[in-house]
Parts: structure tokens; C-alpha cells; sequence
């Protein structure tokens, strides 16, 4: 009975292997290779702050819909309906009734009143009205500018950590071809041991190279997993879905020295317009601001119907009758504390400190493009100079390997020129990526990002 259990047992955890084994399978056979542009356009359509930044521009349009709402007529419809249960009383002199001398409490007025009525205003002049449709129309720009900014913000740090990840595979690569390197050596040292044609020494420092690697193997994965969830998170990609990205876009970059050709104008930067944009809105709040030393004047109209009686005014019991007035609004500002004289000032210092800003950011982005434009040279001699490196050390390699084999160098030389080639591999694998985030820095300083959707 317990052998049939055992058996059961065995079966079940065999169904769930294969079914684990084929849901692996699946979802390795779902990822597709992600290039930098299908990331870059799923970052742009689903990054939290690239979705608010399209939709602060979808409102600003809600925005000037409110502002002319203020220059359209405000209509309104009004009721009523009072009860009054003791009716005011008004003192009258006598002799109205040939009682002189005497004062007389007469109660005017009817115990239910009831009105409706439709009141309408329109404003004919509002200087403060005028300014906000201005102004509502530059908020607009100024949204979509911000979303541009936003965008390519958004494309310079899923760019930058894209590179990032694939040079960490690609590391992790060079680890994997060494380690198998190390270990045919390892074997065939101990082999040799085993049949006394080689020292202990020589099989131990082979094992700890060997471990050496694989401790470093594991850290590229590590290293590789953080660097691709980062990746996803800018990407606005949940973290648990599997990604893989192609080795051939390391070897797609080519170093262009052409790039720092073009010089940029500062001020047909995102950065720069949208300062400039709100020194407009700011220039606009002033004259809102002033607008209230302006006179304001509205039409008004009024038209209702009202009923009295003293029982519930319902069809003939209550007197009804009809009632109109149209008029015009003028309101003069005369004095106000100097009031609007404090806020208009504190506008002119917003306006004086935002000009320091601009001046500030202006500066700024021309030392981020020479910075940049230098980093790319730098970073183009370093990139050659390490691929030049790369193929001395695999030549060093493959001769103390030979002169190894042929018992013309010792252990270490091997060993030495094994690591040498390895530190040479991750060198230019740095390189690379420092080359293209200079690049990418480049880009932006030039204003030219979005290319990197292209």
C-alpha cells in the first residue's frame, strides 16, 4: 500500500515538473527581443509621468473653456416659496383715519409668497476677463511644451538604462566564455596531476581563478536583474514581465565624431521655451493683476412671477403678476488700501527672479553641450584605444596558451594573460557604454532625442 503511495506521489510531482517545465517554455517563447525604439515607445505611451504630462495638455483646452465661460451671459433660474406666520407689523399715525394723536399697527403683506423668476448678466467690459482668455491660451502652450520636456526626459532615462542593461550582458557573456575556458584548463590540469605531469599548485590556482569567475558570474546576474527592473520601471513596464534585449545593439554602435558638427541654439531647447513660456504667463498675471485698477461694466436683466395669498398660493387663491428690470453695472475702483499697487509689485519681483533663471539655464545648457561634446571625444579615443587593447591581450592570450601547452611558460603566465583579457573585455564593454551615454547626452544637449525614436 505505502509502495502505491509512493508511486502517486511520484506521478504528481511529475505532472507538476512537466507543467512547470511547459509554462517556462511558454514564456520564454513570449519574449521577443525589445529593441531601444519599441522601449522608447512603450515608455512614452505608458510612463506615469509622460500619461500626466498628456493629459495636463489634454485640461489646459478645459482650461480656456472656463475662461470664456466668463465672457458668455451667466444665466440663472431662481424659486421661492415663503410662509409668514405673523406678518410684520407698521406703525401708521392716526389721523390717516381721523384719529389723531393715536398711533395704528397695521400689518401689510400676505401670509404665502411665492416667485420665479430668470435672471440673466453679461459682461460688456472686464479687463481682468480679457486677460484670463490670453492667458489661457498660453497655459496651453505651456502644457504642451511640458510635455515635450516630459517626453524627452522620459527618452533619456529609458536610453541610458537600456545601454545600461546591455552592457551588463554583455559582460556577463564575457564571464560565461571565460569560465568555460578556465574549466576545459582546469580539467586538463587535473588530469595532468592525476597522471603526475603537473604540480598541486598549479591545479589549485586554476580552481581559484575558476571560483574567482563564477563569484563574478553571480554578481553580473545580480547586476543584470537590478539593472533590467530599473529599466522596466522607467519604462512604466510591470516588473514581473520578462524582457530581452538583443546583443547586436552593442555591436550596432559606431563612434560619429560628426555628431558634435551641429551646434544648438539654446533657445530652441525645451528646457529654455518652456522658462520662456512662463515668463509670458507670468507677464500675464501682472496684467491681471493691474487689470483692477480698470472700471467693469455688465448688462443685467430680470424677469419673474410672483403670487401672494394667505392660504397655500395655488391656481385662483393667490394673486399673481408678473415682474421685469434690465440695468447696467458699472463699478469704479477708487481706493483699495493700495492693495492691487502690492500685488502688482510682488508679480515684477516673480518676473525679476524668473529673468535670473532663464540667464541661469542659458548657461547651463551651453556648458552641458561642451561638456558633452568633450565627454564624446574623451570617450571615442578611450573606446578605440580598449578595442585596440582587446585584440593585444587576445593575442597575448592565445600565445602563452600555445607556449603553455608546449611547456614553454609556466601556470601563470597563463593565468595572468587570461585575466588580462578578461579586465581588456569588460574595458572596452564599459567603454562602449560610456560612449553612448555621451552620446546620448550629446543628443539632448543638441535637442535631438526624439531621433532616437527613428
Amino acid at each position: 500500500m505505502k509502495h502505491i503511495q509512493s508511486l502517486s506521489s511520484l506521478a504528481k510531482r511529475l505532472v507538476l515538473l512537466v507543467a512547470g517545465v511547459g509554462v517556462l517554455s511558454v514564456a520564454k517563447a513570449q519574449t521577443k527581443p525589445l529593441s531601444l525604439k519599441e522601449a522608447l515607445q512603450y515608455a512614452l505611451k505608458n510612463k506615469a509621468v509622460a500619461v500626466k504630462a498628456r493629459l495636463d495638455e489634454e485640461n489646459s483646452q478645459n482650461k480656456i473653456d472656463e475662461a470664456k465661460s466668463q465672457a458668455l451671459p451667466q444665466i440663472n433660474a431662481n424659486g421661492g416659496l415663503t410662509y409668514n406666520p405673523i406678518l410684520q407689523q407698521s406703525a401708521l399715525p392716526g389721523e390717516i383715519v381721523g384719529q389723531p394723536g393715536k398711533t395704528l399697527l397695521v400689518a401689510f403683506g400676505q401670509k404665502w409668497n411665492s416667485t420665479a423668476s430668470v435672471s440673466l448678466s453679461q459682461t460688456l467690459f472686464d479687463k481682468s476677463v480679457f486677460t484670463a482668455l490670453k492667458a489661457s491660451k498660453t497655459t496651453q502652450q505651456y502644457y504642451q511644451l511640458m510635455a515635450g520636456l516630459t517626453n524627452e526626459q522620459v527618452i533619456e532615462q529609458v536610453a541610458t538604462q537600456y545601454y545600461q542593461v546591455l552592457v551588463q550582458r554583455q559582460k556577463l557573456v564575457v564571464t560565461d566564455s571565460n569560465i568555460a575556458t578556465t574549466t576545459r584548463i582546469k580539467n586538463i590540469i587535473e588530469g595532468q596531476y592525476k597522471n603526475g605531469l603537473a604540480k598541486k599548485i598549479d591545479l589549485d590556482r586554476t580552481t581559484v581563478n575558476l571560483s574567482n569567475l563564477q563569484a563574478q558570474h553571480q554578481q553580473l546576474i545580480n547586476a543584470v536583474e537590478l539593472q533590467e527592473n530599473t529599466l522596466k520601471f522607467y519604462m512604466g513596464l510591470p516588473i514581473e514581465t520578462p524582457i530581452e534585449i538583443p546583443a547586436s545593439a552593442l555591436e550596432n554602435i559606431r563612434p560619429q565624431l560628426s555628431l558634435d558638427d551641429h551646434v544648438p541654439d539654446v533657445k530652441n531647447l525645451s528646457d529654455y521655451k518652456v522658462l520662456k513660456k512662463q515668463e509670458e504667463l507670468l507677464q500675464l498675471q501682472k496684467e491681471a493683476t493691474r487689470a483692477a485698477y480698470y472700471p467693469s461694466l455688465s448688462l443685467s436683466g430680470n424677469y419673474g412671477y410672483q403670487g401672494i395669498s394667505n392660504s397655500f398660493p395655488t391656481g385662483k387663491n393667490a394673486n399673481w403678476f408678473d415682474y421685469a428690470s434690465v440695468g447696467l453695472n458699472l463699478k469704479v475702483p477708487l481706493f483699495n488700501g493700495f492693495s492691487t499697487r502690492s500685488k502688482v509689485r510682488q508679480n515684477e519681483i516673480d518676473i525679476k527672479k524668473l529673468h535670473e533663471d532663464i540667464k541661469n539655464t542659458e548657461l547651463s545648457l551651453n556648458l552641458t553641450y561642451q561638456n558633452a561634446r568633450t565627454q564624446l571625444r574623451n570617450s571615442i579615443i578611450t573606446l578605440n584605444s580598449q578595442k585596440d587593447n582587446v585584440g593585444l591581450a587576445e593575442e597575448v592570450y592565445r600565445n602563452t596558451q600555445n607556449n603553455y601547452n608546449q611547456g614553454l611558460a609556466p601556470l601563470t603566465d597563463m593565468l595572468d594573460a587570461e585575466n588580462s583579457l578578461t579586465t581588456a573585455q569588460n574595458n572596452y564593454s564599459t567603454a562602449l557604454l560610456d560612449y553612448r551615454l555621451a552620446e546620448i547626452q550629446l543628443i539632448k544637449a543638441q535637442g535631438n532625442l526624439k531621433s532616437l525614436l527613428n
